[in-house]
């Protein structure tokens, strides 16, 4: 698990070349999550090890398909400005950037700027939620937060979604995409705003759904879709997410969300 590794491979599975960047513990969990990326198909050369044990998160499920994470960040901690810099090669030659925060910001704001500086679109999804600075907002293509992530970072909730995007957008980031579950997603992409529906599932559990969207999104743009088309992508794999318990045995493969877009 791990926001960067589901969402590391929910990309693969629906045909992307992953490159993860990040670090695991000297531990019996850090060798089995570099083996399951790797199965996965996700290229994990830049999944080092730490001195600190490896991540872990506990995840309860309600009888509706809510979650709740309790996170314990081990090894992801460790990950600095340092260890992004040997990855500059990388990231450079990157069609996209995903990034998360499960490890610290100031790995966040070296990543972005590296990819920033040679023109890599960078998407954030700024999870797990806390405050972010402008300096790493200003680097930032495509936030993609949801309804709770874009209050905290608008200073409060709104009305309605385009009018929470739009204060997310005025913090820096080019365009932003709030994730609204059930109901789909808002697509804010300059002035212009659009509502994408989701699609109707049976819920059984909803961990991974977000990352599922992300990832789908980060595929579909990267392969030349719109920003809205895109978005259409990340709803189809979201819901197909809810339908399977567990977090990256529910990610979907590519076959799936495109059945389900075309439909």
């Amino acid at each position: 698990g791990g926001k960067g590794a589901n969402q590391a491979v929910a990309a693969a599975r629906l045909g992307a070349a992953v490159t993860m960047i990040g670090k695991v513990g000297p531990d019996a969990f850090g060798d089995a999550l570099r083996a399951n990326l790797a199965a996965a198909g996700v290229n994990v050369e830049h999944v080092t090890r730490s001195v600190e044990a490896t991540g872990v998160a506990l995840i309860t499920v309600s009888a509706a398909g809510e979650n709740t994470i309790v996170l314990a960040p081990g090894a992801n901690g460790t990950v600095t400005p340092e260890d992004v810099q040997a990855c500059a090669g990388i990231i450079g030659q990157a069609d996209a950037l995903l990034l998360q925060l499960e490890v610290p910001l100031p790995a966040v704001r070296a990543a972005a700027e590296i990819a920033a500086a040679r023109g890599v679109p960078v998407i954030l999804n700024p999870a797990p939620a806390q405050p972010l600075p402008p300096d790493l907002l200003r680097h930032v293509t495509y936030l993609i937060p949801n309804e709770h992530e874009a209050a905290l970072l608008a200073g409060g909730p709104a009305d309605d979604a385009e009018t929470l995007a739009r204060r997310v957008q005025a913090l820096g980031p080019r365009a932003v995409v709030v994730t609204l579950g059930a109901a789909g997603a808002l697509v804010l992409d300059g002035v212009t705003a659009a509502h994408v529906p989701s699609y109707p599932v049976t819920v059984v559990d909803s961990t991974a759904a977000g990352d599922a969207f992300v990832a789908a999104f980060g595929v579909a743009l990267s392969e030349g879709q719109s920003p809205v088309a895109a978005a259409a992508w990340g709803c189809a794999a979201g819901a197909l997410a809810c339908t399977v318990l567990g977090a990256q045995p529910s990610l979907p493969r590519r076959a799936a969300v495109a059945e389900l877009v075309g439909k």
